[in-house]
């Protein structure tokens, strides 16, 4: 079986993240449940991960949840964190431009050039693109679009003037701020785009309905483990809710908003 926990990769989190997954597992094999890895995945490979059958638990974007991954991932729970822009089970991203810059509203970035994590993500892209959807003119806004590979990368690239503006998953830079200060280090938020469901934990989409129970079972009671509170605090981790494939709905409406206002792609 594969376990996972891709989503929010900080080096200096690495030894919170594998606590985590050590208390889940434990949870988890007091639930009833047999075969549970015994550590994450080294080498995270999340595309290969998500499609394989042999899934037990990862995280997920919501945006590859709703699309190309719609027929491989299942949600188990959906993690409610301490963050700024969080509020229970959802979450927005903020959007950062350099503390230097004198941009007052998404306006003033007309023209200019937009760093995006991922062409599938939600936080990174999609979010951005819904901001400046109202903005645009016939079917561009920036100047220029490029694509970094992480929320980290992309908050590097404006830190050193190569984008002017990034979307960032407010988890992802809450984290930064806390646990790798110098990552966000003469940024600032501009503005934010609208809250839809947090990423969420997730397993194959074939697992029978007694596993995906004895798995929430297992999220709950680590959620409430004493001997875990300090990694919940570290990983910003305070409850989990049970969302369907439905209620990440929203996602898909901000991607239809857009395309219905002339911009179906971030440019």
């Amino acid at each position: 079986m594969i376990a996972s926990l891709p989503m929010y990769l900080l080096p200096q989190i690495e030894g919170a993240t594998a606590a985590w997954w050590q208390g889940l597992a434990r949870a988890f094999r007091a639930s009833g449940l047999e075969d549970v890895p015994d550590s994450l995945e080294q080498v995270p490979d999340r595309w290969r991960q998500w499609a394989s059958p042999d899934l037990l638990l990862s995280q997920s974007c919501g945006y590859p949840l709703r699309h190309d991954f719609a027929d491989h991932l299942r949600p188990v729970a959906t993690p409610c964190y301490r963050a700024d822009g969080c509020d229970g089970p959802t979450y927005l991203s903020v959007i950062i431009v350099a503390e230097d810059n004198p941009a007052g509203a998404i306006t003033d970035l007309r023209g200019k050039r937009a760093a995006i994590n991922g062409w599938d993500s939600q936080s990174g892209m999609s979010a951005l693109r819904a901001v400046v959807a109202p903005h645009h003119e016939n079917g561009r806004f920036f100047g220029d679009v490029i694509e970094t590979g992480s929320h980290r990368d992309s908050m590097a690239a404006v830190q050193a003037g190569k984008a002017d503006v990034a979307a960032i998953d407010c988890v992802s830079y809450a984290l930064a701020l806390r646990h790798a200060p110098d990552k966000a280090a003469g940024l600032r938020v501009l503005t934010h785009s609208p809250a839809v469901p947090a990423l969420p934990y997730v397993t194959h989409i074939h697992r029978d309905k007694d596993t995906v129970a004895r798995l929430r079972d297992g999220l709950a009671a680590a959620v409430a483990d004493p001997d875990l509170a300090t990694v919940r605090e570290t990983l910003l981790i305070e409850d989990f809710a049970v969302l369907t494939v439905e209620d990440y709905a929203p996602i898909d409406r901000m991607q239809d908003e857009a395309a219905a206002r002339g911009y179906p792609q971030i440019s």
